[in-house]
């Protein structure tokens, strides 16, 4: 394919090499969060400050709930939250070129989150609910803007390679980090630490905190302070964001196979967010495992998750990228309707050994369909904005739903299998583009 430069696009940042390394950068900041936060330590911490007596209920400024729920909840707020500012944030960011700003802004917050979380304890759940929520909410923020540098940076024909790198940074920057926390949680008398202290898992909060920040820094430096447009004149920031926003909902719309590929991905990403975000709750509540099974379980995915990416990006150019996304969707819902029936180490290991594979190809995968589904156009935030706006929605939805019909089974297994349904409905549109892609009107497929 012959990259096509508009004016104003920084031709210069397509292919360098040093701008590259500070946008992979930054998956090696925040994919920290992710497997520190979200997926490893906080859950597992999280589920036992408040598994008080026994009792998984807990208060809430005064309201019982059950503390999974709570925590599914939780998710799904931050990612609303992100959901109803990210396309008025992004237009904004594409009107005066500075979607750089927006994104330290995001990630402040997070890290900041992440690093109030070393107060959290049984006596402070609404402090660590709370930092919890801002983490995500910075996290699912910065990632609108970190997203929609792809094509900026990047040559079509690169990015399917540097989205993949960039997850399997991230894999890697996690685990580095997470090895030293497990370090310190299970020799805790290596660090000067007495052995019944709470306070390794609180510090491992705060070290995901200063990682994300520091080597942020690193991004910040590297990406363009400006992109494209800068305001000029009189003209209303606010105002021409959201007409700009309603130009490009408009040419979403006149392309059947870009409207159509939002809603699938909203669909599968659903299921595959759910999943990561509530598969350590899973494995805590329901398998029972010991920590010294379910952590290097956790940890297993990452590895494997960096496989999993290369693996995918290297399938897609040998049979297309849906091709290959339905594929992962499938294994997808084989996973899902499979994990009913885990009742012991050897099934979640199983289970966990196969996430890894498709979680990472997946969201890479989809992250690379995507931009190359795009017309040649200098608001690229703006278009990733609503590709973020259906992550963000989606995350809200699975999250809400897992947490809804474990507080109406009181069964966890319930929603891990009804989740299965959403990878289902992903195939069935995708299976729906192939048979439009060929028409001729719509041989934007022929890249994908």
């Amino acid at each position: 394919m012959k990259t096509k430069l508009v004016a104003g696009s920084h031709p210069e940042m397509q292919g360098n090499k040093k701008v590259i390394h500070g946008w992979v950068m930054y998956d090696w900041s925040n994919s920290v969060f992710q497997l520190t936060i979200t997926t490893a330590i906080f859950p597992i911490y999280y589920v036992a400050v408040t598994s008080v007596g026994g009792s998984q209920t807990v208060k809430f400024f005064g309201a019982e709930v059950i503390n999974t729920v709570l925590y599914s909840w939780t998710i799904a707020s931050a990612f609303l939250l992100v959901a109803i500012l990210s396309p008025f944030l992004s237009s904004m960011a594409d009107y005066t070129g500075r979607r750089k700003i927006f994104m330290q802004v995001f990630t402040w917050i997070g890290a900041l989150g992440c690093a109030s979380l070393f107060f959290f304890n049984k006596n402070t759940v609404e402090l660590g609910v709370i930092a919890f929520g801002l983490g995500t909410f910075g996290y699912a923020g910065s990632i609108v803007f970190y997203n929609s540098f792809l094509p900026v940076i990047a040559k079509p024909e690169d990015h399917d390679k540097i989205s993949a790198r960039g997850y399997s940074m991230g894999y890697l920057g996690g685990v580095i980090l997470l090895l030293f926390n497990l370090a310190m949680i299970m020799k805790p008398g290596w660090f000067g630490i007495p052995a019944d202290s709470n306070l390794p898992p609180r510090i491992s909060f705060l070290t995901v905190g200063l990682w994300w920040i520091g080597f942020s820094q690193i991004t910040f430096l590297r990406l363009p302070k400006y992109t494209f447009k800068k305001r000029h004149g009189r003209d209303n920031i606010f105002t021409n964001g959201y007409k700009e926003l309603r130009i490009v909902y408009h040419q979403i719309r006149k392309s059947k196979t870009l409207s159509l590929y939002l809603v699938c991905y909203f669909f599968f990403m659903m299921g595959l967010l759910s999943v990561m975000y509530m598969a350590t709750n899973f494995g805590k509540k329901v398998v029972h495992l010991d920590d010294q099974i379910l952590i290097p379980t956790l940890l297993l995915i990452q590895l494997v998750g960096m496989f999993g990416a290369y693996t995918f990006a290297w399938l897609s150019n040998r049979i297309g990228n849906l091709q290959a996304l339905m594929i992962a969707l499938t294994t997808w819902t084989i996973i899902c309707i499979s994990a009913y029936f885990i009742t012991d180490a050897i099934g979640f290991i199983t289970a966990a050994f196969f996430i890894g594979i498709v979680m990472g190809g997946t969201q890479a995968l989809a992250r690379s369909t995507y931009s190359k589904m795009l017309p040649q156009t200098t608001d690229h935030t703006s278009f990733f904005s609503f590709f973020d706006v259906m992550e963000k929605l989606a995350v809200a939805g699975g999250t809400f739903c897992f947490g809804l019909i474990e507080a109406i089974t009181g069964d966890m297994r319930a929603s891990v299998v009804a989740i299965a349904i959403f990878f289902i409905i992903g195939l069935g549109i995708i299976l729906t583009i192939l048979n439009i892609s060929r028409k001729p009107k719509e041989g934007i497929l022929s890249e994908v």
